[in-house]
């Protein structure tokens, strides 16, 4: 009888051993990538550029921005007073539902912060951060602008410089700080989040899915 248990003994060893090393690598992964992704977010190398790009973010149901669009937005108000660029461009499509666009909104701020009208550039076709970058590409080129300095949350800024760059447009970054996120418990879901927005982002070069607006990631 022992004989007979023995091999069936071996093979659930070696079976909770494959796990144990699966879970193990998966979860040095997750915590190489989040690393990444915040790491990157920490970097602020803006300098001189042709025009500062806000990434658009989620409005309140009556159209007012939230914290996210705020932030950034007031962010690339300060760069912009900073002599950064000569203009900002401000991204970001109406949603169904809402009464105005994210770059509608995000302009609004930028000129409450002393911004003249003519500074101002709008893109208000995007859904997503990948299509932030394809349509911007196509207003700055009608301008002769290529230098951007890159404006969004830190926890954003690994995908979006990544999305960016394979527009070849030359990119610098100036994240908005994670100490400037109104709740704590919203940074770590957000990297989450990321990763998850990453990996979805790679699936679709692999298997050549058209540009797409999933969940506005």
């Amino acid at each position: 009888m022992n004989n007979t248990n023995l091999p069936k003994s071996k093979g659930g060893r070696r079976l909770r051993r494959f796990l144990l090393l699966m879970l193990c690598g998966g979860l040095l992964y997750f915590a190489a990538v989040i690393g990444a992704i915040h790491t990157a977010g920490a970097a602020d190398t803006a300098q001189a550029a042709d025009a500062i790009i806000v990434l658009g973010a989620g409005l309140r149901r009556d159209g007012q921005p939230g914290w996210a669009l705020t932030r950034r937005a007031s962010k690339a108000a300060d760069l912009w007073h900073e002599g950064i660029a000569p203009y900002v461009l401000c991204t970001g499509a109406q949603a169904e539902g809402y009464p105005r666009s994210e770059a509608a909104a995000c302009r609004d701020i930028l000129i409450g912060a002393g911004l003249p009208a003519t500074a101002v550039l709008m893109e208000e076709s995007s859904r997503s951060t990948e299509e932030n970058a394809i349509y911007s590409l196509r207003l700055l080129e009608r301008l002769g602008l290529s230098r951007v300095a890159l404006v969004s949350d830190s926890y954003h800024m690994l995908r979006a410089a990544w999305l960016f760059r394979r527009q070849d447009l030359k990119v610098f970054t100036s994240p908005v700080p994670a100490s400037r996120i109104r709740y704590p418990l919203f940074y770590p879901y957000s990297l989450v989040r990321e990763l998850a927005a990453l990996h979805w982002q790679l699936l679709k070069e692999a298997l050549h899915i058209p540009v797409t607006h999933l969940a506005g990631l």
